[in-house]
């Protein structure tokens, strides 16, 4: 199952290589869209001509506002769809986890999520089929992303410390997907028509569509368990697991607050840099979108940075535990909310727009950051899950993404509430807390995460 001669791809199995360009594709048609979603829904959708069009929304904006408590407003109604929607996207996952561990098998679920996502981005082309359009990309994106990401670590055998590694390289693919994604997608959508846009990103998830059927023989196999008799001779879980598996569940709340300020860039960052940043370049004005793609290839740059940093550092001292690494970059990412306070006072006083250096501050040391969060927290719930949940615990994982997107979603809402200053603060401090927990939690159970056949990692 484990060829650890293979190193074909850069080092690695060459199955590696097909699952990250797949991702790419698939990644480059989510944030196409999702970089186009809250501008689209501010500027265009959510007004007179066209809110009257979608097909059942009556009911969903009712819904939306009696959770809220209240009417909302063009802005804050957009967010809390966003909110949802990109917070559902990380629940389904869990579903689609389960749908292959028990019945279909990744491949063919993977190939199932993909044909649905495509058909959701073509959908949101038209008004009228805007909801149906969110359900099918949930579903798609349910059925793939757990799945694949599960499928990274199955290349690898249980001591092949390759298999950290191997998630920021697929890191460095995903930011690679998004630098892309708005500079097609988002430049169709913003100039030319919001449905170009959109079109694109289908197109997109049709590539790696491709790609990834292509690659099925270098692929891992499917799960073990698929069938009913196989299930019922599974091997149970020993204590060990399952207290692995409980520490992994209380991070879960930890992650959630220090993802929310990350996550709040594709929404309400959005529309306030469009409307505070000076975003003029040679006497034109820069389409909002591409704020997405400075923040991805700054955070490639970081991805790299830190696989490079870390494999330095393991050779003079000992490399922090997964814990640790994500406790130090929720540290850091916080100096970047500082950073758009501090811009924005300096703009107030001066009765001028953000400047884009306050931005890049930003993004760079926000990028820093995640760099030792996201790649770092996927490696360690492969890595800790017992085989036959391995896809079932990645999904589940997502679940601090579900918390985190709607909890965007509501905070969003405060950006027209209260001075961008405190708003900004506010992320900085959600962030801040999180770091801190992690840093003690990892003295306290770090040795229920420790790899199982390390027993004096365990001890110490």
């Amino acid at each position: 199952m484990h060829n650890t001669e293979d190193r074909s791809f850069i080092g690695h199995p060459r199955g590696l290589g097909y699952l990250a360009f797949t991702e790419a594709w698939e990644r480059f048609s989510y944030y196409g869209m999702q970089s186009l979603l809250v501008l689209y829904m501010v500027n265009r959708l959510l007004h007179p001509g066209h809110i009257e069009r979608i097909a059942g929304f009556g009911p969903f904006r009712h819904l939306l506002e009696s959770v809220y408590r209240g009417p909302l407003s063009v802005q804050a109604l957009a967010s809390a769809i966003f909110g949802l929607y990109t917070g559902l996207v990380y629940l389904t996952p869990i579903g689609g986890g389960l749908i292959a561990d028990r019945v279909l098998g990744r491949t063919r679920t993977i190939t199932i999520g993909a044909l649905l996502m495509a058909a959701g981005h073509f959908l949101m082309a038209f008004d009228v089929t805007f909801l149906l359009a969110l359900l099918c990309l949930l579903t798609g994106v349910g059925c793939f992303k757990g799945n694949l990401a599960s499928q990274v670590g199955a290349l690898y055998a249980t001591g092949d410390n390759r298999r950290a590694d191997a998630f920021q390289i697929y890191y460095i693919f995903i930011n690679a997907g998004v630098i892309a994604a708005p500079l097609i997608a988002g430049t169709l959508g913003e100039v030319y028509g919001w449905h170009y846009g959109f079109g694109a990103a289908g197109v997109g998830m049709l590539i790696g569509l491709t790609i990834y059927r292509s690659g099925r023989k270098w692929l891992p196999p499917d799960s073990p368990i698929v069938r009913k008799s196989e299930r019922a001779a599974k091997i149970p879980l020993t204590h060990r697991e399952k207290m692995a598996i409980v520490a992994l569940l209380a991070l879960l709340p930890v992650l959630t607050i220090a993802v929310i300020g990350n996550q709040q860039i594709f929404n309400a960052y959005l529309v306030w840099a469009q409307d505070n940043a000076d975003l003029i370049f040679f006497s034109r004005k820069m389409p909002t979108t591409w704020l997405i793609t400075l923040d991805s290839i700054v955070s490639l740059s970081f991805l790299a940075g830190a696989v490079v940093f870390w494999r330095l550092w393991s050779k003079k001292f000992p490399e922090p535990a997964e814990i640790t690494k994500i406790g130090i970059g929720s540290l850091v990412a916080v100096t970047g909310f500082i950073a758009l306070a501090i811009g924005t006072v300096i703009a107030a006083s001066s009765g001028g727009k953000v400047s884009i250096g306050w931005l890049i501050t930003f993004h760079v040391l926000n990028s820093i950051g995640f760099a030792n969060v996201f790649p770092v927290s996927l490696a360690l719930y492969a890595r800790v899950a017992p085989a036959a949940l391995s896809a079932t615990i990645i999904g589940i994982l997502y679940l601090h993404l579900f918390a985190a997107n709607n909890l965007v979603g509501w905070i969003g809402g405060f950006l027209e509430k209260i001075p961008a200053t405190q708003f900004w603060l506010l992320h900085a401090g959600l962030c801040g807390v999180a770091g801190v927990i992690f840093l003690v939690a990892g003295r306290l159970f770090g040795h229920l995460l420790a790899p199982g056949d390390n027993e004096s990692a365990e001890r110490d």
